[in-house]
């Protein structure tokens, strides 16, 4: 698989090539997910504003209809936002995710990520989750990092 650069996000993101940040955190069971237990595997760890929302269901759709596709190639996806774990349970519930999702309650992956951050909405300057997606390798490496993502067609932003 060839992941492309696909970065036009203004805001700052990490860099290709660099080590991804060491996360902890608990997904929509409570139970606890950290960066090491993918040591080995290569993970698509994207980044969404709120559970249930048009835009971030319709990325977790296009990534849970091209889930299989992701595990042929190798890679585990996991996604990242400060929705609690019970509003993750009901998420996954209903669209049948078949990836866990991290509750991020305290803001502290998605501000290590550089996921967190000034955004304009109807011209109004605020403070949220910034949608962004990073490719980690097997060693931990960020191989790509999308901040423009297409949430119907993130999957083909990724495989391309």
């Amino acid at each position: 698989m060839y992941l492309c650069l696909f970065n036009k996000n203004t805001n700052t993101m990490l860099q290709i090539g660099t080590k991804a940040p060491y996360f902890e955190g608990v997904d929509e069971n409570g139970n606890p997910v950290k960066l090491s237990d993918f040591a080995g595997k290569k993970l698509v760890l994207y980044f969404y504003p709120k559970d249930s929302t048009p835009g971030c269901t319709a990325e977790a759709c296009d990534l849970r209809d091209n889930y299989q596709r992701f595990l042929a190639m190798g890679y585990e996806v996991l996604g990242v936002s400060r929705d609690s774990a019970a509003s993750h349970q009901r998420f996954i519930a209903k669209y049948e995710l078949p990836f866990h999702l991290i509750a991020d309650t305290d803001l502290t992956i998605l501000k290590a990520y550089e996921a967190w951050g000034e955004k304009k909405m109807y011209g109004k300057v605020t403070e949220g989750t910034l949608r962004t997606t990073y490719v980690i390798d097997e060693q931990g490496v960020i191989i790509d990092a999308i901040g423009k993502v297409n949430t119907k067609a993130h999957t083909a932003q990724l495989l391309k």
